[in-house]
């Protein structure tokens, strides 16, 4: 594999958090000559923070929405993977769903965020939350569940759609069956349905019966929870370690 792209939350960290074990990953793929890059609806500034404080040269992120990637003189660019207008009209929809429901709670990151927002939904009471969302329904707005958040956009954005731009701006020489994708959340479900090659951690346990399309191999086992059944899969089944 050329390639590993990866979930990020609950994928590479384990409980919340990252360890030892994703610092194993990266050296075992940098080893391999591969590459790893992060698809997360995590914001972008999260982006600029992978890219300024690891070896990676890309990460896609906000659930696909825009590609972090260092240029040709090593300065970090972006790419949205939506129009302007599609932005505006997300902002103007954040201020009528905080009029709505004023006891949402937007993410703290969304400060770092363009193409999509989030919201806190572990922090509020499900009534809350199914307000928010029959509201983000009946406006027409696109929503997804995280491990850690409600993400909402306007426009046509997912990980699948990200990780294709990425491919044909960035990858132009790579085949998908060269590239694989660890997954463990609803937000995955599109780099299941339309790649060969997907993973999911144990984990992914918790939300499998919900998914229409599954990863085509799903570990299981304490051992292949998170971050150790990446480590565990790329060492037995790619690398052969």
């Amino acid at each position: 594999m050329k390639i590993i792209f990866s979930d990020f939350d609950g994928t590479l960290t384990n409980n919340g958090k990252l360890g030892a074990i994703f610092f194993e990953i990266c050296e075992l793929i940098k080893s391999n000559k591969a590459e790893l890059v992060i698809v997360s609806g995590r914001s972008l500034s999260w982006g600029h923070f992978l890219l300024t404080h690891f070896d990676f040269d890309y990460a896609i992120m906000e659930g696909g929405g825009v590609i972090v990637y260092k240029d040709d003189d090593g300065n970090i660019a972006e790419k949205d993977l939506i129009t302007d207008s599609e932005i505006n009209t997300l902002e103007d929809f954040t201020i009528k769903l905080q009029e709505e429901v004023p006891s949402v709670i937007i993410s703290k990151d969304s400060f770092g965020r363009r193409t999509d927002r989030a919201i806190e939904f572990s922090q509020m009471n499900s009534t809350e939350v199914n307000k928010c969302v029959e509201f983000m329904r009946k406006n027409k707005i696109n929503f997804s569940k995280s491990n850690v958040h409600i993400n909402y956009w306007v426009g046509d954005i997912s990980k699948a759609k990200g990780v294709r731009e990425f491919m044909q701006n960035f990858a132009k020489d790579i085949a998908v069956d060269e590239v694989c994708f660890f997954g463990d959340a609803m937000n995955d479900e599109s780099m299941f349905e339309l790649f060969p090659h997907t993973i999911g951690v144990s984990n992914i346990s918790e939300v499998i019966n919900d998914l229409t399309f599954k990863p085509k191999v799903v570990l299981e086992g304490d051992e292949n929870v998170g971050a150790l059944g990446v480590l565990n899969y790329l060492k037995k089944d790619i690398y052969n370690n």
